[in-house]
């Protein structure tokens, strides 16, 4: 159980935790070891591994650090037996022998070259005999050889480099010795499936070196103790958690929300009409972050300011997409403290040390409270003074997530998602991965699997599902010989087929898959033109990329807005988009302006606890408040477990807007198969929109009509069972599942995306990917990267679950009202239809025309 506040420490008890050298290297800096540092230290001193969970500025890093600093210093055996390491003189100095004791394992490159930095430092000035060394894609292949052969006694590296070592002959030889694993940013490495890929490393570990204990470093989270268990072996389906230190004395943020002088807008994502009031903020202060929560958001919000800054003020953009080299600079000039302002996403998100930042502002909502308290945690990296920051909504519902992600942080409440169940595809890359090193026995390999956390639950069956995968390629792919990755020998372990299977593993290791845009191409339509034939014209002029996730949800008919004109979606073949020119008013579905990340279901919770209490409407501007009054008494405000559903007609077509407040994913998967079910009504639906809070249908079908006169049943629409037919419909049609295979198959190793000297075609991958997907769903239904690619997008691009528990709430809570035109409620995702993805004043401009026409119609 966490211990909040470790109890004080005793002169007495500190001298026998930290030796004498350390004590003066502390005082030297005006330093005094913190609670949680000494805590971590007797942790290690009672042999038992542990979870730090602490903020930004509290001393994390050297807190997990300290115990492999403090044993490297002495000659001592260290506690728990093991190799004597020995001291041995070169003659101007002394170093130690006996191979790697520690591994610092970062989700980012730069934080394990960042850390390797600032360890010099006390390593230097307390003359300690101990090398550090960092490990990642970047580092030279002859230095990478040194390193196994003389490993350094502490390893800097990420986690698919981990894999990488452990699939080597000499793994046992190299983690013998290790003493113990240092896990940095633990709360991000565990949510994806990058950390399902740690976890099978961290099992492999405990094997190697049953000696080895593990530190984790994380910022605060939900379920600390569902976190712990990730740093222990589990047993025999029990629950083991290591212990949890808790690092108190942090000061409370001070977070406010901008209650702009400026007109709200009613929709949007830019908040463009704060702009002055954001310059203000970084010309008021030394520096500032501006987090946005999309790239192409910051590109246009760094843009803005440049053309605003008379000042002359020293504003730069970092986010993933740019250079490397560009990035570098920018977060070196932001580390002397040379930028007053910098434009940013989540690629900040993460813990490198940037020095004196006093401001941060969240620009949109935040989505989560944790994700929010991380960005907060960039400002200000010290302990006992406050972190500051200001939210800019950037239209009126965000105002609402903004309010409650503030109680939520003066709360300390966090919405950190729980921990994952271990995928199918990332376990198959690992199996192959034990067989280019050792050869294993499946009895032993799964009984090791087990004690990782996120597989602790494993069934054998899938266990052997795997193996027999990477052996075979599974049953409808046995015929392959290409497919059979590894062999049995006479013992029955399992070992690579041939030396260049494991080249291949090792060319591909690792779960990151990279967004791929497709091309958009013009071309004639299938029918009803002149001319036009059944068949898609292959010629036609090129218009653009666009985001692969978009298209995956579309279906043949569908239409949406690119480059400035409605166009019909035809199909998708290899790398390309096939468009033809629609003749609609109105767009299907439009392109989605907002952030990447969807509403966390706290958050979406508190929204609507905070409009079911009018007492909690007091806090909200005013510009805010008038408009839920104005929609209270027009319309209805939805109580926190109801679902509000208006129908009411606008411009020859009927509107059915509804407000679960579930997240744009759950929202756009619930449009998709509320269509469905319309069109077998007979209620003509046109097409929908979805946003974080709402989700709009539009059709030549009079809905209220139809409700009215017992045609259309709320209750039967909304029953959880469209989550059956309805969804596997859907997905036997679309091109989402053919795309989440294709990571899968990627991920697991069964088509390889890179191979000696070259890089597959992304068309290369489309045709083979493609073709086993079909292959599959035809003769093997139940194949492991069927069943990993259905988990995947059932927890991730359908959210399903949430949406599951939404429609099991709502059960017998459906609240419908009849209106004559659009209510307050429904006008900024009224303002999402036909919109075209277009950023900067042209933009907001045609937005706020429209708010003004809609907004008239809602004030009746």
């Amino acid at each position: 159980m966490p211990s909040p506040d470790p109890l004080p420490f005793t002169p007495l008890e500190t001298a026998a935790l930290l030796p004498d050298r350390f004590r003066r290297w502390f005082a030297a800096r005006g330093w005094s070891p913190r609670e949680h540092q000494l805590a971590l230290l007797a942790k290690a001193s009672d042999d038992a591994s542990a979870l730090l969970i602490a903020p930004t500025g509290a001393g994390k890093t050297l807190a997990g650090f300290l115990p492999t600093l403090v044993e490297l210093s002495s000659p001592a055996v260290p506690k728990g037996g093991g190799e004597k390491k020995n001291l041995i003189s070169t003659g101007r100095s002394v170093k130690r022998t006996g191979g790697l004791h520690t591994l610092y394992i970062s989700p980012l490159k730069a934080l394990a070259v960042d850390i390797a930095r600032n360890l010099e430092t006390p390593i230097a000035e307390m003359g300690l005999p101990i090398k550090v060394e960092t490990r990642t894609g970047d580092t030279p292949v002859s230095r990478r050889q040194r390193q196994r052969r003389y490993p350094p006694d502490i390893l800097l590296t990420t986690p698919e480099q981990l894999a990488l070592l452990l699939s080597s002959d000499d793994a046992p030889f190299l983690f013998s010795s290790l003493r113990r694993i240092v896990l940095d940013e633990l709360h991000a490495l565990v949510t994806s499936k990058r950390g399902d890929l740690l976890s099978l490393g961290l099992a492999r570990l405990w094997r190697l070196a049953p000696e080895m204990r593990a530190i984790g470093l994380s910022a605060t989270v939900a379920e600390p103790e569902s976190l712990a268990r990730f740093l222990v072996p589990q047993q025999g389906g029990r629950e083991i958690s290591a212990d949890i230190v808790v690092a108190g004395g942090a000061a409370a943020p001070v977070v406010e929300m901008l209650d702009t002088k400026e007109r709200l807008p009613w929709a949007g994502h830019t908040a463009r009409h704060a702009l002055g009031e954001m310059y203000e903020l970084i010309k008021r202060n030394k520096t500032t972050l501006i987090f946005v929560n999309t790239r192409s958001q910051a590109e246009m919000l760094f843009q803005d300011f440049w053309r605003m800054n008379d000042d002359g003020l020293a504003i730069a953009l970092h986010h993933g997409s740019l250079d490397v080299a560009q990035r570098r600079k920018v977060e070196d000039a932001m580390a002397a403290g040379k930028l007053r302002g910098v434009v940013c996403t989540s690629s900040l998100d993460l813990g490198i040390d940037w020095g004196d930042i006093d401001l941060v502002v969240n620009v949109g909502a935040p989505k989560g409270a944790s994700r929010l308290m991380q960005r907060i945690g960039r400002a200000n990296h010290r302990l006992d003074e406050p972190s500051r920051a200001v939210l800019i909504p950037a239209n009126r519902f965000e105002v609402l997530e903004c309010r409650v992600a503030i109680d939520a942080i003066a709360e300390n409440a966090q919405d950190t998602p729980p921990l994952r169940t271990g995928a199918l595809d990332v376990l198959a890359q690992h199996v192959l991965g034990c067989a280019c090193g050792e050869p294993f026995l499946s009895d032993e390999l799964y009984a090791e699997v087990l004690t990782s956390a996120p597989y602790s639950a494993l069934t054998r069956t899938d266990f052997d599902d795997v193996v027999d995968f990477v052996a075979t390629g599974g049953y409808a792919l046995k015929t392959y010989e290409r497919f059979a990755r590894i062999r049995q020998d006479k013992q029955g372990r399992w070992r690579v087929a041939n030396p260049k299977v494991r080249q291949s593993y090792r060319l591909n290791v690792g779960t990151i898959v990279e967004e791929a845009m497709l091309k958009v191409k013009l071309v004639r339509g299938r029918g009803g033109g002149a001319g036009a034939t059944g068949m898609i014209g292959r010629g036609g002029r090129m218009l653009g990329e666009i985001e692969e996730y978009f298209i995956e949800g579309l279906v043949a008919g569908d239409t949406f807005v690119f480059g400035g004109e409605i166009v019909r979606y035809e199909a998708l073949v290899e790398d390309q988009v096939y468009v033809s020119r629609a003749n609609d008013r109105d767009a299907k579905v439009p392109s989605y302006m907002g952030g990447k990340f969807p509403l966390s279901t706290y958050l979406a919770e508190r929204v609507r606890k905070l409009l079911d209490d009018r007492r909690q409407w007091n806090a909200l501007p005013e510009q805010v408040r008038d408009w839920l009054l104005l929609q209270r008494d027009f319309s209805s405000v939805p109580a926190v477990r109801e679902l509000l559903i208006e129908t009411f007609p606008r411009g020859g077509k009927h509107y059915m807007v509804c407000y679960p407040f579930e997240g744009r994913l759950a929202h756009q998967t619930l449009g998709m198969l509320l269509t469905r079910r319309l069109e077998r009504a007979r209620a003509r639906p046109l097409g929908f929109v979805a946003n974080e809070y709402a989700l709009a249908i539009w059709g030549l079908g009079d809905v209220s009509f139809m409700v009215r006169h017992g045609k259309l049943d709320f209750a039967a629409l909304f029953a959880p069972d469209m989550l059956g037919d309805d969804l596997e419909a859907w997905l036997a049609e679309s091109a989402l599942m053919k795309r989440t295979f294709r990571n899968c198959a990627l991920i697991s190793g069964l088509i390889p995306r890179r191979f000696t000297g070259e890089e597959k075609s992304r068309r290369q991958v489309l045709f083979s990917t493609d073709l086993v997907y079909d292959v599959l769903r035809k003769h093997q239904a139940d194949h492991v990267l069927l069943r990993a690619a259905r988990a995947d997008a059932a927890a991730g691009l359908l959210d399903l679950k949430r949406l599951g528990d939404m429609l099991s709430r709502i059960q017998g809570r459906i609240t419908h009202r009849e209106l004559e035109h659009v209510s307050p409620l429904a006008v900024p995702v009224m303002l999402e239809i036909g919109r075209e993805s277009v950023y900067g004043e042209a933009g907001d401009e045609l937005l706020a025309e429209a708010a003004d026409e809609l907004v008239k119609e809602a004030m009746g």
